[in-house]
């Protein structure tokens, strides 16, 4: 029992699935029989790469063979220990002692030992084969004759009787040695298909694994980018408040001293005039005119001189500016608070804003530009423009005056509703004229399309988007060193809509193309992003 669970475990070969022959060791560690590998290796030959068919460990090379000396040595006294399992087939004929057959007679449904089968009938009836316990596989099962034959119709294996007189008659069949190397064939070619979608399935694993590892590796930066600056956003924030609140403390601090003196300044007054009435109306009571003539004028009391008429015209009118707080100075210093948010927009998006002019000079003659270059739109009359290299001549583009060679950018644009075009960068050297000029699945061309209700993204193919865009305006970023050409609608909340990556080569313009359908009213603008 024992033993016979080693040679289970340790004696089959994985390929063959019987006991190894002449075993081999792969630099990876597993053991074949060497013409099972050389077989597969053969087969793998083709696809241009090796593999182990055990752990499948690759190697551009084809592997050396190396024979397993004790595995040799284990599998000779093993074999001899067990004669019974070498093959699992013994002598029909050795009936005292199980002897391992070497061959089986299909003719006798018999298998014979070394010593039997010297004596077996050598005529031509009787088919050798190795040794088996299906012998009955081998013949028909209608007219108990050898399979010789393969009928590649029915997809069935036949005898001699079969092919002449029986079902397959007249059925263009191949004899089984025949049949049986094109099923190999094809089956090494279904095996390289294999080995083919199996590479390109590995290919695709490890890209999207270091395109996993790429993500979390940025979402982490990013992540650590955005803790930072909303970390120092509220610092400065809680700096500013209490700048803000001190000085409004200040002010008030300041307003109150002066309001307080001018109470005072008043009380003293109120209780001058107090007096003052009091000793007017005991004059006017008084009955003796001689008394009333002699009592003086001010009587002690306050003078009614040019500095009391202007306290009467109006105090808080000469006072009007001490006492109010200073909201325009609170004001100057709350606009730090957009600094800070500019400063935030910086570190957080991949870019300065820039407001796009377009080039008269590259403009078709069917478009009009305005004055501050920043809106094309279609026209019936040609503008009689001169013929240069430089301008469009097929279709109706416009470049843009300036271009970007490094750095990071975003700009933005909108369009009348219902309007068809193309906006997007492209490099200066795209064609002027003919077809070849056309924005649309171009190389040298990176661009959002509107045709109809429907928006694709153009490069050398078109990208289907969703859609469900309303939105008229749109934002373009540009990541030069990074290779990456964003497209946004500007909606709430702003939505990605597609990224482009590449390799740029050249410098890029911004591009726009307006479909010809002058009657339409379509126009495109440049939005101010400064």
């Amino acid at each position: 029992m024992a033993s016979a669970d080693v040679k289970k475990e340790l004696l089959d070969c994985s390929i063959c699935l019987n006991t190894y022959t002449d075993p081999v060791t792969l630099r990876c560690g597993h053991n074949f029989c060497r013409v099972c590998i050389d077989r597969v290796l053969d087969t793998q030959e083709r696809c241009g790469g090796y593999s182990c068919p055990e752990c499948r460990a690759e190697s551009e090379e084809r592997p050396v063979l190396i024979r397993n000396i004790t595995l040799c040595n284990i599998v000779g006294s093993f074999l001899p220990a067990q004669p019974d399992q070498e093959s699992g087939v013994v002598c029909t004929y050795c009936v005292d002692s199980p002897v391992p057959a070497v061959k089986s007679c299909l003719m006798c449904e018999a298998s014979l030992c070394d010593k039997h089968l010297r004596v077996h009938s050598k005529s031509s009836e009787h088919v050798m084969a190795e040794p088996t316990t299906s012998l009955e596989n081998r013949k028909c099962s209608g007219h108990k004759e050898l399979l010789k034959y393969y009928c590649p119709q029915d997809n069935v294996c036949i005898c001699v009787s079969c092919r002449l007189a029986g079902e397959h008659q007249g059925h263009k069949v191949e004899m089984l040695d025949e049949a049986s190397e094109k099923k190999k064939m094809r089956l090494r070619e279904d095996l390289q298909e294999l080995v083919r979608e199996e590479k390109e399935a590995k290919e695709k694993v490890r890209r999207l694994q270091k395109h996993q590892k790429k993500m979390t590796a940025t979402v982490s930066d990013v992540t650590e980018k955005v803790t930072a600056l909303f970390r120092d956003l509220k610092r400065q924030l809680e700096d500013l408040e209490k700048r803000v609140l001190s000085e409004i403390s200040r002010q008030q601090e300041q307003k109150s001293g002066c309001i307080s003196n001018m109470l005072r300044q008043l009380e003293i007054k109120q209780d001058k005039l107090s007096r003052r009435m009091n000793y007017i109306e005991e004059v006017c009571n008084m009955t003796d005119p001689l008394a009333v003539l002699q009592e003086p004028d001010t009587g002690g009391m306050c003078d009614t001189d040019g500095k009391d008429k202007e306290d009467r015209e109006g105090p808080d009118k000469q006072n009007q500016d001490r006492e109010d707080l200073d909201v325009g100075l609170i004001s100057l210093t709350l606009q730090e608070i957009s600094e800070m948010i500019s400063d935030v927009k910086r570190g957080l998006f991949i870019g300065e804003p820039v407001t796009i002019l377009l080039d008269v000079n590259t403009a078709h003659d069917n478009l009009l530009i305005s004055d501050d270059r920043k809106t094309a739109s279609l026209s019936t009359v040609r503008q009689r423009r001169p013929v240069t290299p430089e301008r469009f001549q097929y279709y109706c583009n416009v470049l843009s005056t300036g271009s970007y060679s490094s750095g990071q950018y975003y700009w933005e644009f909108e369009c009348s509703a219902g309007s068809e075009w193309e906006v997007g960068m492209c490099y200066p050297s795209v064609n002027r004229d003919g077809t070849s000029s056309s924005l649309v699945c171009n190389k040298k061309c990176w661009c959002l399309q509107k045709a109809g209700k429907q928006y694709v993204a153009l490069h050398d193919t078109k990208i289907q988007l969703p859609s469900n865009i309303v939105s008229t305006k749109f934002r373009i970023t540009l990541d030069y060193e990074a290779g990456k050409l964003s497209f946004y609608e500007l909606c709430d909340p702003i939505r990605h809509l597609h990224t482009f990556t590449a390799t740029f080569t050249e410098p890029l313009h911004a591009a726009l193309h307006l479909v010809c359908k002058p009657e339409k009213g379509y126009w495109v603008r440049m939005l101010d992003c400064e």
